[in-house]
């Protein structure tokens, strides 16, 4: 530009309309609808992020829950184990009484056994001095014992007690 020159105002106010007009043009044909495409972008990213977070609530609802039985299924099998002891003990306490008990019936049985026998021999010992004092009246009868005769019928007798024990 010239200095002193004239500003041509009709150039300007024409450039000015025009510009005006191209303004009102983009702005109906390319500022609206690219206004009406980034609300659009702008409620979809929103909703995008509504949904994300309630998918992290959830998600954190979620392992809150996995949490809560984890401990649930733990202390359960805490419990089982605990009543899986008390049954074994039981079962060993069971067990053991019932072997002491056949022990007890075992020895009792043994004691009656022994008993038995004993009763036995004692008969069968008395059966046999009965028999020998008999043996001994008759030799006795028989003959008339001198000192002598006496005492080997007396040995004589011990060792046939001695030999039948």
């Amino acid at each position: 530009m010239l200095l002193g020159a004239a500003i041509p105002y009709g150039t300007i106010v024409y450039q000015l309309v025009i510009f005006l007009i191209l303004l009102a043009l983009l702005r109906k044909y390319a500022f609206g609808p690219l206004m009406n495409i980034m609300k659009q972008r702008e409620e979809h990213i929103a909703s995008e992020i509504e949904a994300a977070e309630r998918n992290n609530a959830d998600s954190k609802k979620l392992v809150e829950e996995q949490r809560a039985f984890m401990v649930q299924s733990r202390q359960e099998a805490k419990e089982l184990i605990e009543r899986a002891k008390k049954q074994a003990e039981e079962q060993k306490e069971g067990i053991i009484a019932a072997a002491k008990a056949e022990a007890e019936s075992v020895k009792e049985s043994a004691v009656k056994e022994i008993q038995r026998e004993k009763e036995q021999a004692i008969a069968a010992l008395q059966a046999q001095v009965a028999t020998l004092s008999v043996q001994i009246a008759s030799k006795v009868i028989e003959k008339e014992l001198k000192e002598e005769d006496q005492a080997k019928l007396i040995r004589d007798y011990i060792n046939e007690v001695g030999e039948a024990r």
